[in-house]
């Protein structure tokens, strides 16, 4: 046989000696089992380790058992090798692994002691397990074989039964699991004044029984057939096992005969009493012809026909004459349900003769009998017609309501129904239960039962059971029972007057309270059910199959009570609906308040604020409620989540709400609290929007007063972003301040303010992101505001370090005219002539302004301009992100660009004018202020034969070259072109106004023309240059002047005289040009027409050339 065998041969050897030993000791076996020190149960106990021959021994011997005993002669037998009784006596076993402890000894071992083995079971114990092949022969065992090959005779499953026969124990029964306390849930009945116990309870019940299956005559006394069928079940109990499902197996070989012997069995009845009550029920039916055994006073005949010789011993009997005295007492006078009327003296008469049948036990013998036969006789006269009073019997079909006051009928009936579970596992129903409860129906007539009491207290017995075992199943079941008690109106109507009849008075809170049937029995189901249910949180926290079925059983269970008349009267019971929301308003503040008390004991071990650790704890609290909890309570209330989102929002926010009123700045607390707080509101928010039906969403989300998280977090950030923006501007000012206009590197041709400044703005903005509390897109604005303002103030600072063109442009010379004279004091009309004074500005301060350092801050300029965008981008990308992240849904992308498009534009706009103006300043600077000896002053004098443009186009050039190795090429053409302009410029003021030494003559129109070709040329480059499309643009209005230049004076004077009309208009003459143009023409024309009109008409005095 292979190891694998062997160990599974050895294990089920183990669980058969165990469940052999359970047996044993939890049936009537033994009188007395004595616990080892610090064990409770058996459960505390390890039966592998407790000697079966030692426990065979002592129930053998009827004597008391200690385990502890047990236990230590298990451990004493291991000391030595098991030995076999066959054989030769040199055999012996080695205790150690021949392989590993070396070579066998080279002498013989000492001869051993002949031992004798126990003569109980010894090879069971000791030798080979017990296959299942053997376990189905034991049962065939007769009295004279025994288990092994020993001569010695052996205890047998007979002898079991006699030790049953000979002597009536007291039953204990050991629990093999782990019992619960269900002290807590009782009936609401009153007690009993003779203080009737459980145990008397229960036998009298048995005994009820008996007498209802005596109706039918299925009433026999047990002989050796009984023995038989004992050993039969005595052996089928050892081969079962806790874990074992089940299986409901018909009785019906067994009969009402096997079926009562069950009964017996399970209710813990001796087999001596168990005979003995079946002969006093017998004997009471002699004489009685044609009358049923059900209709029997029970006590009163046991009474009559049960002698004191009878029973083991006097006290013994006392105490079997005390428990038949206390049920015909607490039956028939201390509970009535109808009155006694006229019988009222009789009720006072039977209690003074119970009380003389109790005291003839303490007369002498002859003198205590004869006391006791007459009161019998008086007691039968008295207690039947008792028994036997109309109004009641009409209704449940009674023929003798001896147990008058109701709550002893249903207590003996719970003694019944307590009898269906398993004597070996309390957390299983037994195999014959179906057979039971059939058999129960025949106490109906004896005890009241109807179908709504049956059901009723099957129930009730169900439910207790599951507290006590905590098996799911008995819940279930009970479940079932409590769905099949009728509702009012599905009963009929005597059953309806009976239960009506039902009622008693119970003590509750220093009052009596009167409650029905059913209220006694169900009360206290549902106390127990809103008691959990008003804390499930606490009470189903490992799942939710419990708490679907409590759910389910406080609904039903409140159903049957609502119609009961003390409810029903009140004037708005609660619905389901109304209940299941408070269960959920309960459970959830009971469930926060402990969340709240162990933020507070943990918030110390933790650098995170309390609040913030609350509203984590909260969400694992509502996470755990929406999928555990809720998902059963909305089959009942279709918004219990919403029920459960509005409360905890409301819970949270009264702890919330002084921390938000009290913060003013956007500290760590701030941080670590707000965003938490969010979550835990968007999170609330969305369970109640996605998980409410019926359209009742709206209506649960305008009852929650929000936090108003994004407000109070938007003021607390744009206070940030303010003391930030401020920030920014001083660094700002110091970065422009310490700028030397010089480029970074030969690739960054810009200057190092402007990094400054785009360092500062990138941190803040890392800064701003990495808040992780609500915002808006009011503090995005802000930022955005602040920004743009920055880099304005930063191009404003730049068009400030320039000059003013005034201070470059020279003025501009009084108008003269044409004259060969001298030393005329020139009067110029105020119209035609600017008599400004410039303010000077030192030549220096111009200088520092050199072509360098004004193509820097264009390169500088522009870099900010290239980088703005991409910080805009930046910006927007991670706010997507961030309301992504965040969950914020109340906006779209779309919807938040368009509120703040095009956010940079002001900036974007101001260094685009600052380009130009210092693209336009760079070619002015180099014209009116660089080049202005050799352009503005030298250029055409005395005569344009004598200083020709083209002198210009090398200095010029040197200027370009200069230029275009600075500027960075997206602006080159820009500055280019402000230097045509400029040189376009020039060209003008010395055409138009280049004061009295420069005079042009018809001829020089020409020469004219074609300087301005060169530089028309010049700038376009061949191609290299500017566009020729934006030069010809450029060029066409100096064109334009060149060409007055080659009109006859005549026809000057013509056009100007009409000019005057047509400006008048609107219009211009037919040259094309304005009077001012017309008259500074003819200014500078060598021509004594020319000076006499101006003479004549503008009063322009004569050149002092």
């Amino acid at each position: 046989m292979d190891d694998e065998n062997e160990v599974e041969i050895l294990q089920r050897y183990r669980r058969d000696r165990r469940v052999l030993l359970d047996f044993i000791l939890s049936g009537s076996l033994i009188k007395k089992v004595v616990m080892p020190p610090g064990a409770v149960s058996l459960d505390d106990v390890d039966l592998d380790q407790v000697s079966v021959d030692y426990v065979l021994n002592c129930a053998k011997k009827g004597g008391m058992l200690e385990l502890s005993e047990a236990i230590r002669d298990y451990h004493d037998g291991t000391f030595f090798p098991s030995m076999s009784n066959a054989g030769s006596s040199d055999d012996f076993f080695l205790a150690t692994d021949p392989e590993s402890s070396g070579p066998p000894p080279r002498r013989p071992p000492p001869s051993a002691p002949v031992v004798v083995p126990t003569p109980i079971l010894s090879n069971l114990a000791v030798s080979e397990p017990l296959d299942s092949e053997q376990l189905e022969e034991l049962p065939s065992l007769s009295k004279s074989q025994s288990l092994n090959s020993s001569h010695l005779k052996e205890l047998t499953v007979d002898d079991i039964d006699d030790f049953e026969d000979d002597v009536e124990v007291e039953s204990h029964r050991y629990s093999r699991r782990v019992l619960n306390d269900a002290s807590d849930v009782v009936l609401e009945l009153p007690s009993f004044a003779t203080g009737i116990a459980d145990d008397d309870l229960r036998e009298t019940a048995y005994e009820i029984l008996l007498a209802a299956a005596g109706a039918s005559g299925g009433l026999i006394v047990p002989s050796k057939e009984k023995k038989k069928d004992t050993k039969s079940r005595l052996m089928k109990k050892l081969g079962r096992s806790k874990s074992d499902h089940v299986v409901l197996q018909s009785q019906s070989s067994y009969g009402l005969v096997g079926l009562l012997e069950t009964m017996r069995v399970q209710m813990e009845i001796s087999v001596e009493t168990d005979i003995r009550t079946r002969q006093a029920l017998l004997s009471a039916m002699v004489g009685k012809v044609g009358k049923r055994m059900d209709t029997l006073l029970i006590p009163l005949e046991l009474l009559c026909c049960m002698s004191r010789t009878e029973l083991s011993d006097k006290k013994s009997y006392i105490k079997w004459q005390k428990r038949q005295l206390n049920m015909l007492e607490e039956g028939l006078v201390n509970h009535p349900v109808v009155g006694f009327g006229e019988s009222g003296r009789k009720a006072s008469d039977l209690r003074v003769l119970l009380a003389k049948i109790e005291e003839s036990e303490s007369l002498p013998s002859a003198t205590g009998d004869l006391q006791r036969i007459e009161c019998l006789k008086s007691l039968r006269n008295i207690a039947i017609p008792l028994a036997e009073r109309p109004a009641r019997g009409d209704l449940t079909g009674e023929i003798c309501h001896w147990a008058d006051g109701y709550h002893l009928n249903v207590k003996l009936y719970e003694k019944l129904l307590v009898s269906v579970f398993d004597v070996l596992d309390e957390g299983k129903l037994a195999e014959e239960v179906e057979e039971m409860l059939e058999l129960f129906k025949s106490t109906w007539r004896i005890l009241g039962i109807t179908e709504t009491i049956h059901y009723t207290c099957y129930a009730w017995v169900l439910f207790r059971q599951f507290l006590i075992t905590g098996e799911l199943g008995i819940l279930r079941h009970a479940i079932e029972q409590l769905k099949k008690i009728p509702l009012k109106d599905q009963r009929g109507p005597q059953e309806r007057l009976h239960l009506r009849s039902l009622s008693c008075k119970v003590e509750s809170e220093k009052r009596f309270q009167e409650l029905t049937f059913l209220q006694s029995f169900l009360l206290p189901i549902q106390k127990w059910a809103d008691t959990r249910l008003a804390d499930y949180h606490l009470h189903f926290a490992e799942g939710s199959k419990l708490f679907e079925d409590a759910v389910a059983v406080s609904m039903i269970v409140r159903r049957l009570l609502l119609e009961e008349p003390e409810l029903a009267a009140q004037s708005a019971p609660l619905t389901d609906v109304e209940q299941i929301e408070l269960y959920v308003t309960s459970s959830i503040k009971n469930a926060f308040a402990r969340v709240v008390q162990d933020v507070e004991t943990f918030s110390d071990t933790t650098n995170e604020h309390p609040l913030a650790l609350l509203a984590e704890q909260t969400e694992k609290l509502l996470k755990k409620d929406t999928t555990v909890y809720t998902p059963i309570l909305i089959q009942r209330h279709r918004n219990a989540n919403a029920v459960s989102a509005s409360l905890v929002h409301k819970l949270y926010g009264i702890k919330l709400k002084p921390f938000l009123d009290s913060a003013e700045h956007l500290t760590e607390d701030a941080v670590s609290v707000l965003p938490a707080a969010d979550s835990l509101e968007q999170n609330l928010m969305i369970i109640i929007k996605f998980t409410c039906e019926g359209g009742n969403a709206d209506t649960y989300l305008k009852k929650l007063n929000l936090y108003k998280i994004e407000t109070i977090s938007g003021t607390l950030v744009l206070r940030w972003v303010n003391s930030q923006l401020a920030r920014i501007l001083n660094w700002v000012e110091r970065a422009f301040q310490q700028e030397h206009w010089t480029p970074v590197s030969t690739q960054q041709r810009h200057g190092s303010s402007i990094v400054e400044v785009y360092r500062i703005v990138e941190e803040t903005v890392d800064q701003f992101f990495a808040l992780k509390v609500p915002m808006r897109s009011g503090e995005l604005s802000c930022l955005f505001r602040g920004i743009d303002n920055a880099f304005q103030v930063y191009t404003k600072n730049v068009l400030d370090s320039l000059a003013d063109m005034e201070d470059i442009i020279p003025t501009v010379p009084a108008l003269t005219r044409y004259s060969k004279e001298t030393g005329i004091k020139a009067f110029v009309k105020k119209e035609l002539a600017d008599q400004r004074v410039p303010d000077v500005k030192q030549p220096r301060e111009i200088n520092i302004l050199t072509t360098s350092t004004l193509c820097v801050q264009l390169n500088t300029l522009f870099y900010a301009i290239s980088q703005l965008s991409k910080l805009e981008d930046s910006i927007w990308e991670r706010w997507t992100r961030k309301r992504q992240h965040d969950g914020q849904k109340r906006h779209t992308e779309s919807e938040l660009r368009n509120s703040t498009k095009d956010t940079f534009d002001g900036s974007r706009k101001d260094i685009n004018v600052a380009i130009d103006q210092i693209c336009e300043f760079t070619g002015t600077k180099t014209i009116f202020w660089d080049l202005r000896e050799r352009f503005i002053d030298g250029l055409y004098k005395p005569s344009v034969t004598q200083s020709r443009l083209e002198t210009l186009i090398e200095p010029l050039d040197m200027v370009l070259n200069q230029l275009c190795d600075i500027i960075i090429e997206p602006l080159r053409d820009r500055v280019v072109t402000g230097l045509l302009q400029a040189s376009l410029d020039g060209l003008l003021r010395v055409i138009l106004d280049g004061g009295p030494q420069r005079i042009f003559t018809l001829v020089d129109a020409k020469l004219l023309e074609e300087d301005l070709e060169v530089l028309k040329e010049f700038f376009i480059s061949g191609g290299d240059g500017l566009p020729r499309g934006v030069v010809e643009n450029q060029v066409a209005r100096v064109r334009q002047v060149i060409k007055l230049h080659g009109y006859e004076t005549r026809e000057l004077i013509e056009d100007l005289r009409s000019t005057g009309e047509i400006e008048l208009l609107g219009g211009r003459g037919k040259l094309g040009a304005d009077t001012k143009t017309l008259i500074r023409i003819l200014c500078h024309r060598k021509d004594s027409e020319a000076s006499q009109f101006l003479k004549k008409q503008y009063k322009i005095p004569k050149s002092t050339a």
